[in-house]
């Protein structure tokens, strides 16, 4: 005989709500990074160490202008710049750090 409980009543409150869904982006990288030019974004460096900034401009080789720059490294901010220029080889990712 099955001894597991039974199944909640359809009326009654979901304990665990799932998250709401992302934004999905459908378009191409490059729409990506022209949406977001002037906006606050993360740069993630091979070496793991982000920056977090504002876009101020890049170029095909992924050069990378920020401004109102921080550096995090493991979570904790260790510099702050005015304008920083983050060289394009050694760029892992770039992500949207607001919503689009």
């Amino acid at each position: 005989m099955d001894e597991s409980p039974p199944p909640p009543p359809d009326d009654a409150p979901d304990t665990q709500t799932p998250p709401p869904p992302r934004t999905i982006h459908t378009g191409s990288p490059t729409d990506f990074l022209k949406g977001v030019v002037g906006k606050k974004v993360i740069v993630r460096l091979n070496s793991g160490v982000d920056y977090r900034g504002v876009l101020s401009c890049l170029d095909g080789y992924m050069n990378i202008a920020l401004e109102q720059t921080e550096e995090h490294v493991e979570g904790n901010v260790t510099n702050r710049y005015g304008d920083a220029f983050i060289r394009g080889n050694n760029v892992l990712y770039i992500s949207a750090a607001e919503e689009l």
